[in-house]
Order: C-alpha cells, then sequence, then structure tokens
C-alpha cells in the first residue's frame, strides 16, 4: 500500500524499472526457456502489484471513491491511513489539526500508529471521519465505495447470511453438520479465499450500503456457476476487441434477445450469470474477473424490464472493456439508477449509452421531444434497436417514470432465464 506522495513517487519509479526489465528479459534470446518464463511471470506479477496499488492510491487521492471496509482493531492504523488519503488530507494537515508536528505523524504512519493512546486513535479517527462499525469516506458525499479485507482470515465467517444460502440450496446440510462451517467451506470452495483479499476489492454503486458479507456470499455463488460454464463449454480467451458490440445490439431487436445474450457473449469469452440478489445487496448488476482471465457478469434481474436489461448488461461491459484489465483489481457492484460523480461509474454509464445508441444518433431522435409511443417506434426503427431502449433513456433523462410505460418491456426478462441446472444447457 502506498501511504503518500513520497512513496508513491518511489513506487511510480520502481514501476518503470521492472517495465524496462520485463521487456529486456522478453527480448533475450536464451536457452533455458523455463527459466526465463519463470523470470518474467515474477516481473509481470511484481508489475501488477505496483500497478494496483498505484491506481487505487491515485482513486484515493482524487476522492473519486468512498471506501468502505470491515476491519478488526489490529488492521485500524491501515485504515487510519488510507481515510487521510481518501480525505485529500496531507500529514502535515493532519498534523496540525492534532496539534503536533507533522514529524509526530509521520512516525505515526511509518510504525502503523505504534505506541499511539487509545485516546490519540480515537481523535484521529473522529478527524478523519472513521467509525469502528466499518465504515469510512470521503468529505464529499459519495454513491457507493469500497470494500476490502486484507486477507480472508479478517473474514468473520459467522456473518455470511449462511441460512439464507442454504435455503436456496447452495450447498447440503446434514444432520448434525454446522451451518456456519459449512457456508464458510462453501464460499472457499466456490469462490477461493483470493476473493476475500485486498487482490479483489469491491468496489459498490449504490444508494445505500450492502451487507458486505452478503456480497461475499452472492459473488461466490455466480463464480461457482462462472466456473462451471467455462469448465463445460470451454470458453476462448477473452480479448480488449469489442468491434463485435453491434452484434450484441443487433440482439435487442428479437423478443428472445436477452436469453442469446448468454451464448453470443460466451463465444467472445465472457460469461453471464443471472442470480438473484441476497437480501441486503440491492444489486443490479457486476463484473469480476476470474482466475482464468475470463470476465464474468452476474445479473440479479431485480427489475423484469427490458430497459433495464440492456443498460445494466452495457454498463457491466464497460467495466469489463474499461477497468478490469487495467490492474487496479476491482470486483464491480451496481445498482443501476444512481447518479454521482465517480470517475470509473461515469465512463461505464457512457460505455453503455454510446453502444446503445451513439451520441450523433441520439441527437437525431425526435422522441426525446415528442414524448410520445410513436416518435419512439419510428426512432427505434431507424435506429435498429428495441424500442424499451430509447423509451427507457428518455423517462431516465426527463427523471419522469410515469411516461412511456408499455415500451420499456415490464415482464419480459425473468421468464426467458431458467433455473441454475438448466443454466448450462
Amino acid at each position: 500500500m502506498i501511504y503518500g506522495e513520497k512513496q508513491y513517487g518511489i513506487s511510480t519509479r520502481e514501476l518503470s524499472k521492472l517495465r524496462d526489465a520485463l521487456a529486456a528479459v522478453q527480448a533475450q534470446d536464451v536457452d533455458d526457456e523455463w527459466v526465463q518464463r519463470l523470470e518474467i511471470d515474477a516481473l509481470k506479477s511484481q508489475i501488477a502489484e505496483l500497478e494496483a496499488d498505484i491506481a487505487h492510491y491515485d482513486l484515493l487521492k482524487a476522492g473519486e471513491i468512498a471506501v468502505t471496509k470491515s476491519f478488526s482493531l489490529e488492521a485500524l492504523p491501515s485504515i487510519l491511513i488510507q481515510a487521510r488519503i481518501a480525505t485529500g488530507m496531507s500529514q502535515t494537515e493532519l498534523a496540525a489539526a492534532l496539534g503536533v508536528k507533522p514529524q509526530q505523524v509521520q512516525r505515526y504512519e511509518a510504525s502503523g500508529y505504534l505506541g499511539a493512546s487509545l485516546t490519540r486513535l480515537i481523535e484521529v479517527s473522529r478527524i478523519l471521519n472513521v467509525h469502528t462499525a466499518g465504515l469510512f469516506e470521503a468529505q464529499a458525499p459519495q454513491e457507493g465505495g469500497v470494500f476490502s479485507w486484507e486477507k480472508a482470515d479478517d473474514l468473520v465467517w459467522q456473518q455470511l447470511p449462511a441460512r439464507e444460502m442454504a435455503r436456496r440450496r447452495w450447498f447440503d446440510v446434514p444432520r448434525g453438520a454446522d451451518l456456519i462451517e459449512r457456508a464458510k467451506t462453501y464460499f472457499l470452495q466456490a469462490a477461493g479465499p483470493q476473493f476475500a483479499t485486498a487482490l479483489h476489492r469491491k468496489k459498490l454503486r449504490g444508494s445505500t450500503q450492502p451487507n458486505e458479507y452478503a456480497l461475499l456470499a452472492w459473488q461466490a455463488r455466480v463464480l461457482e456457476r462462472a466456473r462451471t460454464r467455462i469448465t463445460g463449454d470451454v470458453l476462448p480467451t477473452f480479448t480488449l476487441d469489442d468491434r463485435w458490440l453491434p452484434e450484441l445490439v443487433a440482439l435487442t431487436r428479437h423478443k428472445n434477445g436477452p436469453r442469446r445474450v448468454r451464448n453470443l457473449l460466451a463465444r467472445k469469452g465472457i460469461v453471464l450469470v443471472t442470480e438473484e440478489h441476497l437480501p441486503g445487496t440491492f444489486l443490479d448488476g457486476a463484473a469480476m474477473l476470474m482466475d482464468s482471465d475470463h470476465p464474468v457478469i452476474g445479473m440479479t434481474l431485480r427489475y423484469d424490464r427490458l430497459d433495464n436489461f440492456w443498460f445494466v448488461l452495457f454498463h457491466e461491459l464497460g467495466h469489463v472493456f474499461l477497468h478490469l484489465l487495467e490492474g487496479v483489481r476491482y470486483d464491480f457492484f451496481d445498482e443501476e439508477g444512481i447518479d454521482g460523480g465517480d470517475r470509473v461509474e461515469c465512463e461505464a454509464d457512457q460505455f453503455a449509452l454510446a453502444s446503445l445508441i451513439p451520441d450523433a444518433a441520439w441527437d437525431q431522435c425526435l422522441s426525446r421531444f415528442a414524448l410520445s409511443e410513436e416518435a419512439v417506434r419510428l426512432d427505434a426503427e431507424a435506429l435498429g434497436i428495441d424500442v424499451s431502449i430509447i423509451a427507457g433513456r428518455i423517462r431516465k433523462e426527463q427523471e419522469n417514470y410515469t411516461i412511456l410505460t408499455n415500451l420499456v418491456g415490464h415482464e419480459l426478462v425473468r421468464t426467458q432465464f431458467v433455473e441454475a441446472e438448466d443454466d448450462l444447457e
């Protein structure tokens, strides 16, 4: 983790050196390719870790994300340092607020607040808006945040929604078995411990903070089903080539378009899983990356409408093409319909809007002003897309969800998706 500007500068210089070293090793003509591959893999691993730390610091420093974290008391020093960065406060400014010299704050952070009194820790927490319940946030209100655990051992397994997981038959509970242990075993097998570490920060977009353990459980279920799909279908490698997206947009014209999406994405190396959200998560969609480097899109179908389905799908594809592979190491979880100044989410929103209706074409749509069903149908025919996409965008821009209700495709999505056991056919 990067604590300040000095360390940031050191990290960026080290990253440059590692990239140069990687290029040099890759250019070598050697006899022992196995040894060369080990060296290349080691350098790539170091580069990925530095890139993730630098990108995370940049987002914190810019105040573009709030950060949410469940933590034990021994992790509090790390939380305080991240909170200072997220609020845009320098070590000198924190020192002034505490009434101490800057060198004292530097010593606190360098030693992990070793020797700081409880009174001092409480004072620092108050200044930085850190709450022991697990939430700290930037000064400006944010719609979302980030959950992150240092390691899987930090999880309080008793907080998993074990009863609901068992009720949905995600795992069996033999007579006399410990329900919590069964839930823990399920998570570790379905997701793997790495998905509860800093290697997989959970970036959220929503109007309310979700239950992070329900979020973890839902992700485990999605990953379990995605892994089965990857193994069964032998999916091709995913590449950052979006030239096929018009083919996906064209599916919106078909009544069974949502059903056909899954197979098209699979041919491009992307797994689509539909899984009902758990209580307390308020999710519409999510994007994450498997260890196999296959992107996975999870959708809850919380709102059974075509306009919602298509926008959420393309929003998550925005994360896939713009963010998943850039080294930040976030898993993205989204509640549709939330506005805010988060750069990452704004980019995904714009990707969705432009993919479904290019900006120039949207400027020519008369239905934006006429607000009539006939005008929407004419524009949809001209653009070659379903009427729900135009109707949904108009309703959103007008902030009026009482208009064009007959065109947004109510109750036309869930019926196209079958239960999990049939999902792999």
